[in-house]
């Protein structure tokens, strides 16, 4: 619940700060500027992030392999556009972290780690909402 609140009342408080600061002192057509082309460019970076990505998981799929490490990029980018849509200073530095492949690589470094140790804590379900069988399925590491 912490990080909830975290993330709808705090940050968009320290973003909305960030921007009040930086039209002071750079004046407001600037920062109106500035924010819609980070939205434009990162618009334009995560469709051709992620075109890219899904041909891969595509290939990956026809030839019988799971493109695991594809799905967290795709995962990844579609985190980045949300931030790149918000309007931020903060939001647009998260979003293109996980938009720009340079960057992405290690932010999915720190993903994998943090999903692996999630599922080996047996914190990870999968929740079933189908009607005929309410059920969740825990995923167990093989040992």
């Amino acid at each position: 619940m912490f990080r909830l609140i975290l993330l709808f009342t705090i940050i968009p408080l320290i973003e909305l700060t960030l921007l009040i600061k930086m039209s002071y002192y750079m004046g407001i057509v600037y920062t109106i500027s500035l924010v819609a082309t980070t939205g434009i460019i990162g618009a334009f970076l995560a469709k051709k992030q992620g075109t890219s990505v899904l041909k891969e998981i595509n290939h990956s799929l026809s030839q019988g392999i799971m493109p695991a490490d594809r799905l967290i990029d795709g995962l990844l980018i579609l985190i980045g556009s949300a931030f790149l849509i918000t309007p931020g200073l903060l939001t647009d530095l998260v979003g293109f972290s996980c938009i720009i492949p340079f960057t992405r690589k290690r932010v999915k470094i720190l993903t994998k780690g943090r999903l692996n140790k999630i599922i080996s804590s047996g914190r990870f379900q999968f929740f079933s909402f189908n009607q005929e069988e309410d059920r969740t399925i825990d995923i167990i590491k093989d040992e």
